[in-house]
Order: structure tokens, then sequence, then C-alpha cells
């Protein structure tokens, strides 16, 4: 399993790195201790006087900055040789892959750094961010709702289909990118699920647009998105359920000059009312 440094906040973090100096374990470089990580120590002043051979310091705990600068940790085991995160490098290099993390800073990344090198100074991009950013700049809208329909009018016990209108705005598949430091982010959303909120205090969610109704289907239940109202709306305001269907956009995001990519989730709504009522059978002789 790969180490890597993760992220809960979600910001882009576009500052430069310290210049880094890596030395042996005497001078706060490369730490190498008994355990299954090799760290490399980023000082903003180079030697970290008094660090002990074998101890991990953070980059910036003493010396001549009192600003953290970012931690390397190599990742053991090392990832397999066709993976982007060796940034086109080999095994046969003397070098590894670490992953990078910067204290206040959001966001992870991994680096290629040759044997007894330092880091490079390097902007630290959160690509999560930079995924955020390509999604806003898509147009995603909720479900166009078709049935049921405001002009309708609906019966207590009689089977409901709901559906909506498919379209790229309001399904997807939608795609962006966002760049930023040289690291380019593409992003792509796609509705996964609708949640009914009926009105009525019921909800349902469909995988799906729904399937519309035709007559031809007389009373049947909706085979993918349906709803049975109990009771008529007569006491509600208006005399209608207020209902929304709110659609789960699901952004996938990679960013292959990193190695990353993840998923999360937007939501948008609409609103639709519904009238339902009560149906007298008088029976006469």
């Amino acid at each position: 399993m790969l180490k890597r440094v993760t992220a809960a906040a979600v910001v882009l973090a576009g500052v430069l790195v310290p210049a880094a100096h890596a030395g042996d374990g005497r001078s706060g470089g490369i730490c190498r201790g008994a355990t299954m990580f090799v760290q490399v120590c980023a000082s903003d002043s180079g030697a970290v006087p008094g660090a002990a051979a074998g101890t991990a310091t953070p980059a910036g705990t003493s010396g001549g900055s009192s600003t953290p600068s970012c931690t390397y940790t190599e990742l053991d085991p090392q990832p397999p040789p066709d993976n982007a995160y060796w940034k086109g490098h080999d095994r046969s290099e003397k070098g590894a892959v670490y992953g990078v993390h910067c204290p206040g800073q959001q966001g992870a990344r991994t680096v290629w750094i040759a044997d007894g090198k330092a880091p490079a100074a390097a902007p630290v991009i959160d690509p999560e961010a930079l995924a955020r950013r390509a999604a806003s700049s898509m147009r995603l809208d909720g479900p166009k709702v078709a049935g049921p329909r405001a002009a309708g009018t609906y019966v207590v016990g009689m089977p409901m289909w709901m559906w909506a209108e498919p379209s790229r705005s309001t399904f997807g598949p939608v795609s962006a990118s966002a760049s930023a430091g040289g690291v380019t982010v593409t992003a792509t959303a796609r509705v996964t699920s609708v949640r009914w909120s009926m009105g009525d205090g019921a909800t349902v969610t469909c995988h799906g647009p729904g399937t519309p109704y035709r007559k031809s289907r007389e009373v049947t239940e909706s085979p993918d998105c349906g709803h049975l109202y109990e009771r008529p709306s007569y006491e509600e305001p208006d005399g209608r359920y207020r209902g929304t269907a709110s659609a789960a956009w699901t952004i996938t995001w990679s960013a292959p000059a990193l190695g990353d990519g993840g998923t999360f989730t937007e939501t948008r709504q609409t609103e639709f009312t519904v009238d339902v009522r009560e149906v007298q059978v008088v029976n006469t002789r």
C-alpha cells in the first residue's frame, strides 16, 4: 500500500516551498531511522542543531527560520514501475519517490528525489481545489422535472411516475479543466442519483432520470422511479404538496502530472408541486 499524505480541507495553495537543504542524519537532512519510512527533513537554514541521527525533525522547527517548511516521506513500498509518480524516472536510477506534506498548506503531491539531493523548491498545488475550480466553470443544473406536472391532478392511492428530462446540463456528462503552477486537472461531472422529497414526508432516491409515463401503461407502478400518495393535499398551503428533486452531481477528477485523482459531489435542486385529490365513488341503482 502506498503511504501518502492527505488533506481534509480544500484550498488552493500557491505558496513556494522555501529552498530545502538535505544532508545526513546528523544535519537533519535525510533522516534514516528504524521505522518503515525514510524522511527528508528540509530546513530553511540547513543544519538543525542538536538533531540526533535517525530523528525526523519537521523543517523549520529549529534553525534560522520559525516558518515550517515541508516534510518529505519516502513511499514504502515504492510505486509500481509504470506508475506516474516516478515522473519519468525508473528504478535503475539512484533515487526514490517521496510524498510531500507542507504544514499550513492543504493537498498532497509526490516528487522523485535523487539520493543525497535536496528537494527542489516547487509550488504546492492542491489538485482537488483545481478540480473544484473546473467544476465551478461547468453548467450543472437541477433536474428538469417533467412528472409530476404542475398542471396535473393526481389521485390518492394511484401510482405516480416521476421523471426528469435529461440533458447535458441536467444529467451530464460535462467536462472542464483548470491549471495552476504547471499542474492541469481535468474534471468530469455526471448525475448519479436524484433524491425526490415528495412533500408528504416521504423521499424516493432514483438512479437515473426515471421512465416517462405513457397512457398505454395504464395503472401500473413505475419500473424505476415512483411514489404513491396516501392522503390528499388539500390541507397543504395552496392545496398542493411542495417537493424538491435534488440531483447528486458526482465530479471525477484526475491530475496526471501528480499521479493523483478523486471524486467529490455537488447538489442541485428543483422545486415542484403536486395536486393530489381523493376520488369519491357513488353507487346508484
